[in-house]
């Protein structure tokens, strides 16, 4: 299976660039499609028939003009995958992902910083091979950040952005996922089968926040990069010790100017996010799968496809 690295493209900066100098913008993206397929006839050692299309665009507007910065990016990336002739496809990647930081000078490495995040997905994910409910769908959830601090820039290699003052919201707007529970916000309260108070459809933090970033690239045709994007959330109100965790990195192999290969992973923890395992292995999660709980969310992606840069 291929599919695209799903780190925010437009912070490794490794892509062509439109620049106009004069009024201070520089603009450029990328568009990635990765294809992978499998048949299999009279195949004695058996085998199923498969399918995968993944895609990602990404885009960036930057201006920079004395003192001051200003930083956009998009990133919005699609995955499907079919195995068997009559199975339907499944989702391998949903992606909406935009951030805009704002930056004026302060001292040689130092600027004041505003970071304003959102991050959602467009289609209904499921718990395969139970396909019948729908786990996630469209601003469920939904995560804003905003926040105010000091971004330190040491290097080109290297960024960390410091934000006491940050503010985090959940959206979860789906009445079946807000009355469950869903992504930590407030489950409903029954009383018996009647519904008495619909379950909590936004969640609101407020605590500090730590975002540092790696990029580098090797040898001198820059054939190897690595980017690694490490973000921290601690909420003052509720359990300020149990750190909101993403790990984000990309090992990026270039073989020639259009084609690619490149190995993602991403690392989640969130204590507010409760998660049942099936104990069962039928697919379904069910009461007597337990009462679940935070755990360590992994993904790891190998991929090999088509990129163009613009």
């Amino acid at each position: 299976m291929t599919v695209v690295a799903q780190v925010t493209d437009g912070e490794t900066k490794l892509r062509s660039v439109n620049g106009d100098t004069t009024s201070g913008w520089k603009t450029g993206g990328m568009v990635s499609l990765n294809l992978s397929q499998s048949s299999f006839t009279n195949w004695s050692a058996g085998g199923l028939n498969s399918i995968g299309i993944n895609g990602l665009l990404s885009g960036f507007a930057n201006y920079h003009k004395g003192n001051s910065t200003w930083d956009n990016m998009l990133d919005i990336g699609y995955g499907l995958l079919r195995q068997g002739d009559n199975a339907q496809f499944i989702k391998t990647d949903d992606k909406i992902d935009f951030s805009s930081k704002f930056g004026q000078l302060a001292s040689k490495s130092w600027y004041y910083a505003a970071v304003l995040n959102f991050k959602t997905q467009m289609t209904n994910g499921y718990k395969y091979p139970n396909d019948s409910v729908a786990i996630s769908r469209l601003f469920a959830p939904a995560y804003l950040i905003g926040a105010i601090g000091m971004d330190f820039k040491p290097s080109p290699k290297i960024t960390a952005f410091i934000a006491p003052f940050t503010s985090k919201t959940t959206f979860v707007l789906d009445d079946d996922l807000s009355n469950l529970g869903a992504f930590g916000v407030t489950p409903a309260v029954y009383d018996g089968n009647l519904l008495r108070t619909p379950g909590q459809k936004v969640r609101s933090e407020f605590g500090g926040y730590l975002r540092v970033v790696y990029n580098q690239t090797f040898f001198k045709d820059k054939s190897v990069s690595v980017l690694s994007k490490l973000d921290l959330f601690s909420n003052y109100l509720h359990n300020p010790q149990n750190i909101d965790v993403n790990w984000e990195s990309i090992f990026s192999f270039k073989v020639n100017k259009y084609i690619s290969a490149t190995i993602t992973t991403q690392l989640i923890y969130d204590d507010d996010i409760i998660i049942k395992v099936d104990r069962n292995d039928d697919g379904v999660v069910d009461d007597a799968d337990g009462a679940g709980g935070p755990r360590i969310q992994f993904k790891e992606i190998l991929g090999i496809g088509f990129s163009y840069k613009f």
